[in-house]
Formats: C-alpha cells, structure tokens, sequence
C-alpha cells in the first residue's frame, strides 16, 4: 500500500487535494488572481499525474479511484463557490452538483447491491468536465479581466454545460441500467 501512496502520480494527486481548500479561501475573499493560479497549478498537476502514471508505469488503484475524486472535488467546490458569490447561476450549479450527487449514489447503491463494478468515463462525460473546467477558468478571468469577448464566451459555455451535464448524466444512466 506505501507503494500506492508514495507512487509519483498519486503525490501530485495529493497535492492537488492540497490546493482545494486554498482555492476555495480565494475565492470566497474573492482572490480571484490567486484562484486562477491555483486552479492552473491544479491542472498542470492532474496532467502530469497522468503523463506519469502512463510513462512511469505506476498505474495504481488508489490513483484510479483518487484522480477523479480530486477532479470532482475541485469542480463541485468550484460551482458551489461561484454560486455563493453570485459569478455563476444557481440553477446551473444545482444542476451540475445534482448529477454529480446522483452518479454517487448510483455507485454506492451499486457497490452495495451488486459489488464493484467499473464504468469508464464516456465520451459525453468528458466533454461535459472540458466544458465546466472551460466555464470556470473563463469565470475566474472574468473577475480579473471583464473582456467583453470572454464574456460571450461565458454565456455560450453556461449553455453548453447545462447541456452536457444533462445529456452525459442521461447517458450514464444508461449505461448503468445495461450493465446492471
């Protein structure tokens, strides 16, 4: 298990976890500069967790499990935060936080029920996290920079969000349903 723990990949992924609760501090004070850094840190992170997991051949279970754990944390912290101060809707960080909340109860209903099962992240999943990673990061230079084009951006990724996380949540749910 130390193994696991002090593999290269997983410590990036602990170091990414390290980051939530400073970015969270920087947004709620609307650091919104120091947000930005953060969440750019937190992306280099996972991408080179990744890049050495593969080249490194440390491929483990606790990052499998891990990875996707920090991605969703920082993501729904991310929404959750923005909602409170008023930079993106409520009703789209319900919607985004409510599939998510959804798809973990599934697993853990399904975990419970039937027993471990894997479900690889689908096509529309992935593109519904790019587009929230997008909606965010557009977000937070927003209120560094009110660029007008950014924001036209913002309104379309605001959409398009909504959008996926319907769809990626619909087809999860089948996916699901066939496994099972």
């Amino acid at each position: 298990m130390a193994k696991q723990v002090f593999s290269v990949p997983n410590q990036l992924t602990f170091l990414r976890l390290g980051f939530l609760p400073f970015f969270i501090i920087a947004i709620r004070y609307s650091r919104y500069d120091w947000a930005l850094v953060l969440l750019i840190a937190a992306g280099v992170s996972d991408g080179l967790d990744g890049l050495f997991a593969r080249r490194l051949n440390q491929k483990t279970q606790l990052g499998t499990f891990l990875d996707p754990i920090a991605d969703k944390l920082l993501l729904s912290s991310s929404y959750l935060m923005l909602a409170f101060k008023g930079r993106i809707a409520w009703w789209l960080a319900i919607l985004v936080l409510g599939r998510d909340a959804l798809i973990l109860i599934a697993c853990a209903v399904i975990l419970l029920v039937v027993g471990y099962m894997t479900f690889p992240p689908s096509i529309y999943g992935k593109v519904n996290t790019t587009l929230q990673i997008l909606l965010v990061l557009v977000v937070i230079v927003i209120a560094l920079l009110p660029i007008h084009f950014l924001v036209e951006i913002r309104f379309l990724l605001i959409y398009l969000v909504a959008a996926f996380t319907i769809i990626s949540g619909f087809h999860y749910s089948v996916i699901v349903a066939r496994k099972l």
